[in-house]
């Protein structure tokens, strides 16, 4: 069955100390944005890809873009004041799809995490498609509780792309909405509304986000020079 995909792209390049948004910021030889498309694309059966941006980005985003594509179609959605505002107005564009089956996962990911990679974005998918969610997790070390002692459990840090089958998505958003309910990102709000299993999928230390400046340089050391 067909799957959606959901980049969003709609925060700024405050942190990062760039006067455009971090994910038009260049990466070897294409904007970080890229990326994450040429990967998404290039999943089997890909219906939709929907890009959530800031409405002043508009332009630069689709022209970033365009020439990747081919003969690929993209939606570009304003995003929301926060990153489950955005969400939410993709699903919305993707709910008639959704709802007549011509869509089975809905796969969000944060377009500054440009090194996921096509193997994790498979991974997440088949095993949404699976048990019905999946999330890519790292372990996380030298970790302090309040107190200044060590943390000794295990910890996983969350990653994105992060993949559920899509009436679940769909319509833990849709209860979350009638809530006024935010959550931190997709798996929070689907955990929060959805009785849907979760499985949690190796990520890597490669898929980091551009955050600030020094991540865009370790971003370029650690891209192959030619994807």
């Amino acid at each position: 069955m067909p799957t959606a995909v959901v980049i969003l792209a709609a925060g700024s390049g405050s942190r990062v100390g760039a006067e455009v948004n971090k994910v038009l910021l260049p990466l070897r030889d294409v904007p970080v944005l890229v990326w994450s498309v040429r990967d998404a694309l290039a999943l089997p059966d890909v219906r939709r890809l929907v890009l959530v941006v800031r409405p002043e980005d508009r332009a630069a985003v689709e022209a970033a873009v365009a020439p990747h594509l081919g003969e690929r179609e993209v939606l570009v959605v304003d995003g929301g004041a926060t990153r489950h505002a955005s969400e939410w107005a993709a699903l919305r564009v993707l709910a008639g799809d959704i709802e007549s089956g011509d869509v089975d996962v809905v796969v969000v990911h944060d377009g500054a995490r440009p090194l996921a990679g096509v193997d994790l974005w498979r991974s997440v998918v088949d095993a949404a498609r699976e048990v019905g969610g999946a999330i890519p997790v790292v372990p996380v070390t030298q970790l302090l509780h309040a107190d200044l002692t060590p943390v000794t459990e295990a910890v996983g840090a969350v990653q994105t792309p992060q993949a559920f089958r899509a009436g679940a998505v769909l319509a833990a958003y849709r209860a979350a909405a009638e809530d006024g309910f935010e959550g931190t990102d997709t798996a929070a709000c689907v955990s929060a509304y959805a009785d849907v299993p979760v499985a949690a999928v190796p990520g890597s230390a490669l898929n980091l986000k551009v955050t600030f400046p020094e991540d865009v340089a370790l971003a370029l050391e650690l891209s192959p020079a030619r994807r």
